[in-house]
């Protein structure tokens, strides 16, 4: 019995994430390049806070109607249709999605915008007392709020090209979002009496410049949809009851992030700020490692369960896990180690201070150990969303975003009383804790329902990627201690000796797995032999 089609076999996926990674890391660096536009051009002022307030509700509900939720729920349906159905019921399918979805985005939308104080009112409840901020905040909001309909529908077309393996354009449609707001913000804000303004009214631009690129890819497959309103037919009806439970569980680190963002708009002004340029350093190998997986493994193992394969599903999963391992791992500890030197490489300058860059590296450090966790979840939840099961995530998301809640509230409270580092930095740790928390149940379910037994030998694995890993932490410590204060050298300088810290440390890195016997070939097997035997014992 064959497994799968050979677009499925390992090599194709390992070639498939490296094209969404090498996309995810071209809109990775943009997204670097705007934060450093933003950084310092805007520092971390009360405009900026109003502004990341403003942006980050619109980005919450795109996880909830966009990737987050709705493509979780919509790949495994098309996967199915796409393989049992005929071509013609699947475009159907997209049809009537793509009408329902737009009307319900629509309302959603419509009802944002003349609610816009009431969710700053919630989201960050430390503007009411400061009339400047919540005024920014509220009128930006009303410009941002329309993105959601624009970059939900791109999402959506963007889950119709993933399932079809038409992956590098979904991955850099990003690019352009970053592109636009760097225009805005370089040409367009600085003349504006409110630059704020004119920050969120390119975030909007930037929400239709991505649906419009995408268009022509979906012509190109036949595939773009005839907007029809549908909410009773079968399939649609079975994508909401998928995604209806995905709202929360896909979304649970954006709903701490949120949390963190509410209970930071209490703390000293520019918290919110220094949260926001310390996550989007953990975003980058995030997206590029995480992301990149997820995306790729999720119309596999939809297809893999669709055709009742367990071993393949197994081996699949154990490839991407591998991965996570192999990356996500020495990423968090390198991300911890030269915190300060790559805040002070990328942003130090302009109006990004001394004490700016301070309580930026204090949450880049207690963020980086959650790395793993956040990695790890998006591929363990791509297992479960294959399998249409939306329940167990969601259990687990609700005990994590509990977690988050009460580290939250001890840690703020805890820095408070104490000088080890300033508040802000619990609200970091408590995301970290918890992204670990809730990658751990999740592995959890998955082994002892028996819907992942493990095929390797994973102990010899952990030992050479611990030895790897304290290779290279003996080099960065030594290098960093011999450079001393990052901000005394000159912008260029410090450019290079990153570069050289970190080009030095992954090459530590790679030998001494290579050393140890871990090779890339290694990593990308599959023993195929194995898989198609315990397919045909399955099915008996």
């Amino acid at each position: 019995m064959s497994v799968a089609p050979a677009e499925e076999a390992q090599p194709r996926l390992m070639a498939s994430t490296g094209v969404v990674s090498a996309m995810t890391l071209l809109s990775r660096a943009t997204g670097l390049a705007r934060d450093v536009g933003f950084s310092h051009w805007f520092g971390a002022s009360a405009a900026m806070d109003a502004f990341f307030v403003a942006f980050k509700i619109p980005n919450l509900l795109r996880r909830f109607f966009a990737e987050g939720a709705f493509s979780q729920a919509f790949v495994p349906v098309l996967s199915e249709y796409r393989g049992t159905r005929s071509p013609g019921e699947t475009r159907e399918l997209i049809d009537k999605v793509a009408g329902t979805l737009a009307v319900v985005l629509f309302g959603v939308t419509l009802v944002g915008v003349i609610a816009a104080p009431l969710l700053i009112l919630v989201f960050a409840p430390g503007f009411v007392d400061d009339d400047d901020r919540f005024g920014l905040a509220t009128d930006m909001l009303r410009l941002t709020l329309p993105y959601l309909l624009f970059i939900s529908l791109t999402a959506f077309a963007g889950a119709i090209l993933n399932t079809y393996r038409r992956f590098a354009v979904p991955a850099f449609t990003p690019v352009l979002l970053n592109i636009v707001l760097i225009v805005f913000a370089a040409f367009v804000a600085p003349g504006m009496e409110r630059p704020g303004i004119g920050l969120a009214a390119g975030v909007l631009v930037a929400g239709l410049v991505q649906l419009g690129f995408q268009a022509p890819f979906l012509v190109r497959l036949g595939l773009l949809p005839r907007f029809r309103l549908a909410f009773g037919d079968a399939g649609v009806v079975r994508i909401v009851r998928l995604m209806t439970p995905v709202l929360f569980g896909a979304s649970v680190m954006q709903i701490n992030l949120m949390l963190d963002m509410l209970i930071a708009s209490f703390l000293a002004g520019g918290s919110i700020s220094w949260l926001y340029y310390s996550d989007r350093l953990v975003e980058f190998p995030l997206g590029v490692v995480g992301i990149a997986l997820a995306t790729v493994i999720l119309p596999s193992l939809s297809e893999q369960h669709a055709r009742r394969s367990p071993s393949a599903f197994g081996a699949t999963l154990d490839w991407a896990l591998r991965w996570v391992l192999v990356v996500s791992v020495p990423a968090a500890i390198g991300l911890l180690l030269i915190a300060e030197p790559v805040l002070a490489t990328i942003f130090y300058g302009g109006e990004f201070d001394e004490r700016d860059l301070a309580m930026s590296t204090a949450s880049l450090v207690a963020y980086a150990p959650g790395l793993v966790g956040f990695v790890l979840v998006k591929v363990l939840a791509s297992a479960y969303f294959a399998r249409q099961d939306t329940r167990t995530p969601v259990r687990v998301g609700m005990h994590t975003v509990l977690l988050n809640v009460v580290l939250n509230v001890i840690f703020v409270n805890l820095l408070f009383r104490t000088d080890w580092a300033p508040p802000h930095a619990g609200l970091a740790l408590a995301t970290s804790l918890t992204g670990l928390f809730n990658a751990a149940m999740l592995l959890r379910g998955l082994v002892t329902s028996g819907v992942y037994r493990t095929r390797i030998r994973w102990l010899p694995l952990v030992a050479r990627v611990a030895l790897a890993c304290a290779a290279m932490t003996a080099f960065l410590l030594v290098a960093l201690g011999a450079l001393g204060d990052w901000t005394q050298i000159g912008g260029l300088e410090r450019v290079g000796w990153l570069l050289a810290c970190v080009a030095g440390g992954m090459s530590i890195y790679a030998a001494t797995c290579l050393a140890s016997g871990l090779s890339l070939r290694a990593l990308g097997a599959e023993p195929r032999a194995e898989v198609d035997a315990a397919d045909e014992r399955a099915d008996g």
